[in-house]
């Protein structure tokens, strides 16, 4: 309840775009391999992003 109005924070938007770029890769890779193989790279970076952000 009191949460309800809370701002997310950088890293839970960082968070929130690895885990779609995750879903979408898994989804791509029995359908196209290499636009696959793109999103866990855009999704490697913003995990790089998260670590960074963590230190």
């Amino acid at each position: 309840m009191f949460g309800l109005f809370k701002k997310k924070t950088e890293e839970d938007k960082l968070q929130d775009k690895y885990k779609k770029l995750m879903e979408d890769a898994y989804k791509l890779q029995s359908i196209n391999r290499s636009d696959s193989d793109q999103k866990y790279l855009e999704a490697d970076a913003v995990l790089k992003k998260i670590e960074a952000l963590q230190k």
